[in-house]
């Protein structure tokens, strides 16, 4: 009897194995290397950059890749349509506000062990907290691509002709405010500022934490909207938006702050580092514009930057991992970091890159966005970061549009997220 049933395990353990080894076989068959790995991005600014860099890659592996570029709205419904019909691309960018979704739900593939074996990506190469983004029980999901800063763009052209002082590092809110006061024209042919409202990372997330206030709490349980120190940092774009010294808010929403920027329409806005291809290869911001930091807040003396950082990841159902880790890696690699810096695509994530990025494109001040990295607050994130980011977007778009005032905005966009967060 015990050699029947002893018999009989060999037997299953056998079928067992061949299943084994043969769904490994047909995953191998559908495998095709001939046919180059897909990326996905969403910004059409960085493509060229990115070919070039994948390009090399190719040079160095003989593994080829191919680029699809996707709108940021777009981008998330077609990588989650993605994540429910199992075709994900091999390598994609995350961003944190999407990041621990597809992380908790085990989409992505995880390169814990991989960074470990990799001679060239070494977690200690890049800053802590932009890692924090892309890590989930204590594993790695992504590697780090880039860092970014908010500067303040301005247009010389039309300060010179208002006769106003360019900005310098010692500016307050207060001066943009003055400055943006005498550049605007009654008819509304140019305004003095621009931030939209749903640009909060470049725009005013910034005025909060410089005032000492904050979106989220640091333990992700609280939102911060409706403390006296955010409503009191918010109030001074409630001043820009009812003096009408920023387009209505119909405007901004057909025509975004870099639009308006390239076309004389405004004399200054927040923009990330990540803009500088766009208005590098314009040819009017190129001639007309300059960058300074932004002010700083005349009663805390701070001038935060609220920061991020993509991370390049793999999705876990790739019929071609391995090469795709090649890809990343090389992307996270001292050399591929040094080669995106120094093509101006973005700051780089990688350790004392960022010289090689400003010196790239010495038309602008791109120091003042290094500058900004003295006091540089991760951008506010949860579990849910799109779903109550864009119930606040919704109620600061009636603040924007003046049906409601500031403070009520803030704290109907505090309770809402409350709501939220509550449930995560």
């Amino acid at each position: 009897m015990k050699k029947r049933i002893l018999v009989l395990l060999l037997v299953a353990l056998t079928v067992s194995v061949m299943l084994f080894a043969g769904g490994d076989a047909e995953k191998a068959k559908t495998a095709d290397v001939s046919k180059p790995l897909s990326v996905m991005i969403w910004d059409s600014n960085q493509e060229p950059g990115i070919r070039k860099i994948i390009d090399d890659f190719t040079a160095k592996t003989g593994v080829t890749a191919e680029i699809q570029v996707v709108d940021w709205n777009n981008y998330w419904t077609l990588l989650s349509a993605g994540a429910q019909g199992g075709s994900l691309p091999d390598v994609f960018w995350m961003h944190s506000n999407e990041s621990q979704r597809y992380m908790s739900n085990d989409l992505l593939l995880d390169v814990t062990d991989r960074i470990a074996k990799s001679s060239i990506i070494d977690p200690e190469n890049y800053p802590a907290d932009i890692w924090s983004l892309y890590t989930y029980n204590k594993k790695y999901y992504a590697v780090p691509k880039d860092v970014d800063t908010i500067a303040l763009w301005y247009n010389r052209a039309l300060f010179d002709q208002a006769g106003v002082a360019y900005p310098t590092d010692d500016w307050t809110w207060e001066d943009l405010y003055a400055a943006a006061k005498k550049i605007t024209k009654a008819d509304g042919s140019v305004y003095g500022f621009a931030n939209v409202n749903s640009n909060n990372q470049a725009g005013w997330y910034n005025l909060i934490y410089g005032n000492n206030g904050y979106v989220i709490s640091e333990d992700k349980k609280k939102s911060g909207l409706d403390l006296p120190a955010s409503i009191e940092a918010m109030k001074w774009m409630e001043m820009m938006i009812n003096e009408n010294l920023m387009p209505p808010q119909t405007v901004m929403s057909e025509s975004s702050e870099d639009v308006l920027l390239q076309s004389g329409k405004i004399a200054m806005t927040m923009q990330g580092s990540w803009m500088l291809p766009a208005f590098r290869d314009n040819e009017y911001t190129l001639k007309n514009c300059d960058i300074a930091m932004l002010p700083k807040n005349s009663k805390t003396g701070r001038r935060p930057s609220i920061y991020n950082g993509l991370g390049w990841a793999i999705a876990k159902n790739s019929t071609r991992t391995d090469d795709a880790w090649k890809l990343v890696e090389y992307f996270g690699s001292q050399e591929g970091q040094l080669k995106q810096a120094q093509l101006g695509i973005t700051m780089s994530a990688y350790n004392d890159t960022s010289e090689a990025w400003k010196n790239g494109v010495p038309q602008f001040n791109l120091q003042a966005y290094l500058n900004m990295q003295d006091d540089m607050v991760i951008r506010p994130f949860s579990r849910n970061t799109v779903k109550w980011e864009n119930a606040v977007l919704d109620v600061m778009l009636k603040v924007w549009n003046k049906e409601i005032s500031m403070e009520a905005g803030c704290k109907e966009a505090a309770a809402q997220m409350n709501a939220i967060l509550a449930e995560e």
